[in-house]
């Protein structure tokens, strides 16, 4: 697990993202057991632009380890806004908190 750790950090070089960012998204996909074996492939087309800027801001070098970190972002995406957004409104104004 270390050397996988080292690996990555080895691919990146700064980058909007942070370190700790991206380290705590993929050790939480190892940890998911989503960063196994890698014997599977993708592949597409894309705008040039944006995977130059996509690693720009990350700091990744290479288009395997940024596929990979934009898919376990994804994979790891927990929707925590999207539900404290919909719970505004849904507690009872008049129940005490405690502050």
């Amino acid at each position: 697990m270390a050397k996988a750790s080292a690996d990555s950090s080895a691919q990146r070089s700064g980058g909007v993202v942070g370190n700790a960012r991206f380290e705590a998204i993929m050790q939480a996909a190892r940890q998911s057991g989503l960063l196994g074996d890698k014997d599977g492939r993708i592949g597409g087309r894309v705008s040039p632009a944006l995977v130059e800027q996509a690693k720009r801001q990350t700091g990744i070098r290479t288009d395997t380890d940024l596929i990979e970190f934009a898919l376990a972002t994804v994979a790891l995406e927990d929707h925590f806004a999207d539900a404290f957004r919909e719970s505004r409104g849904k507690v009872d104004p008049d129940l005490k908190l405690g502050f």
